[in-house]
């Protein structure tokens, strides 16, 4: 799963074991050689994707990490485009690796951020929110477009109950529920929090059209024919 440059397993048991600001501060240096960094080909399909969209102007990576999602924004927006993330070792890395762009240090479920983006994308972070906090997170969002303004996230289609993925997220998410139920700080991150209809729901109570979903088909199909991924789409609704 992760390359020799990658981080080993006692660093990787300290992150676990730290609160999830600091534990993604220390795995920064190492993050894009391990299997959590989003892969290209998603990156690529979602600017594949989004390309129609457009023109857009400023764009924000929400929850940008080291940076993967600045490269989409970089091929789709004319104008500035931002890093938002709460890790200072994340920024870090990201300021190295696009030192063309703007950051943010805040915390995604309060972004001080008004009315200043035409498209907001996020890469790998829907897991580190809790079902009660994710109107927050989309509320802030919204906020940050403006009118007309898209959001778009990638999602993975349900994987089969009988298959090795469906029980192994379903342990993983067991093991954390355990690990945050017996120490402290929590750690969160879940894999088994966000079905898509929970997602449209909390995306409308923000404030956005009904989200629309457009199939990454270059990503591969399913054995019945529907796609792996899919583009989530929600967009901030226009001013007259």
């Amino acid at each position: 799963m992760f390359s020799p440059q990658g981080p080993s397993a006692l660093e990787l048991l300290i992150q676990a074991l730290s609160s999830v600001e600091r534990g993604y501060d220390l795995l920064a240096p190492k993050f894009d050689h391990t299997p959590f960094r989003t892969p290209e080909d998603v990156l690529d399909a979602c600017a594949d994707a989004l390309t129609g969209l457009g023109p857009f102007d400023g764009g924000l990576d929400v929850c940008c990490g080291t940076g993967a999602g600045l490269r989409v924004l970089e091929s789709l927006c004319a104008g500035r485009i931002s890093g938002v993330d709460f890790s200072a070792g994340m920024l870090a890395q990201a300021r190295y690796a696009y030192p063309e762009a703007e950051y943010v240090r805040a915390d995604a479920r309060a972004l001080p951020l008004a009315g200043a983006f035409d498209l907001a994308v996020t890469f790998g972070s829907l897991g580190h929110f809790l079902p009660a906090e994710r109107p927050a997170f989309f509320a802030g969002v919204h906020r940050a477009l403006r009118p007309g303004g898209v959001f778009a996230f990638p999602v993975g289609a349900p994987p089969p109950l009988a298959s090795r993925a469906y029980w192994s997220a379903q342990g993983f998410d067991l093991a954390m529920r355990v690990r945050n139920a017996l120490w402290r700080p929590p750690f969160v991150m879940y894999y088994r929090t966000g079905a898509l209809s929970a997602l449209r729901t909390d995306l409308v109570a923000a404030g956005f059209a009904m989200p629309s979903v457009t199939p990454l088909t270059a990503l591969g199909r399913r054995d019945d024919g529907s796609p792996k991924y899919g583009l989530v789409l929600a967009r901030r609704a226009a001013t007259a």
